[in-house]
């Protein structure tokens, strides 16, 4: 995707934003002491990650290692340790959780219902966040408006009720192909899945590559209903 750099119009673009991104980050960092941000090591999240180191942003990075995660995810752990000298905070999900709901599931009950798959999301992810964001102000994620069905109405900030604190989504407005030109033209490194037509990982087994065609989210959960394909993390709730 190097020819993303030859367009003059999408180089403005992500000229722009990133000024306001900056400028957002650090905000964000000076009014909600203290702040997290959320890595998933998608695109999006490499590129909040390069910024937020870059500029020295008083942000916490921190990642949730689910026990399930591609090779290729661990792989990139390793590289951000030497491309910035960054060695994620993790968080794993209680194994008293993960045993209760293997013995009664299975390992891989939640191919069998969105209620099952729930419930893993809940005991892989949604605890473990509830545990990272204990005690913080705010969270940052690399959601963006145009992923999925159920991230239309995206807002770049709003209260998160179900942790209790402020939640910014800064690359709300974001394209596609402004986060791949500001990863290119940043040196940015990425996950080795998103050359394989991966354009959004989670979790291995819940996790395909797409097909031309299909939208960027097709590979996440591909057996279930778009309305569905959530983990748990963003679900609002009032």
């Amino acid at each position: 995707m190097d020819f993303l750099l030859e367009d003059p119009t999408l180089i403005n673009s992500v000229a722009a934003k990133t000024v306001l991104l900056r400028q957002r980050l650090t905000a964000i960092a000076t009014a909600y002491t203290p702040a997290v941000f959320a890595n998933s090591l998608g695109a999006e999240d490499m590129l909040l990650t390069d910024l937020i180191i870059s500029e020295k942003v008083d942000i916490e990075i921190f990642s949730l290692d689910t026990g399930r995660l591609p090779a290729e995810t661990y792989e990139l752990m390793g590289r951000l340790r030497r491309h910035y000298g960054l060695t994620l905070k993790l968080y794993s999900p209680r194994h008293d959780l993960v045993e209760a709901y293997t013995r009664q599931h299975g390992i891989n009950g939640f191919y069998e219902s969105v209620e099952l798959r729930h419930g893993c999301c809940q005991v892989r992810k949604v605890e473990p966040l509830q545990r990272a964001l204990a005690g913080k102000q705010a969270w940052i994620t690399g959601l963006r408006a145009e992923q999925a069905a159920t991230r239309t109405r995206l807002a770049s900030q709003e209260f998160d009720h179900a942790h209790g604190l402020e939640k910014f989504n800064p690359l709300a407005d974001w394209s596609e192909p402004e986060v791949w030109a500001y990863i290119h033209a940043n040196n940015v490194p990425c996950n080795k899945l998103h050359a394989q037509n991966y354009p959004s990982i989670g979790c291995a087994p819940c996790t395909r590559a797409i097909t031309p065609g299909e939208h960027i989210r097709a590979g996440r959960w591909w057996w279930e209903e778009p309305a569905s394909k959530e983990c748990g993390l963003h679900i609002k709730r009032a």
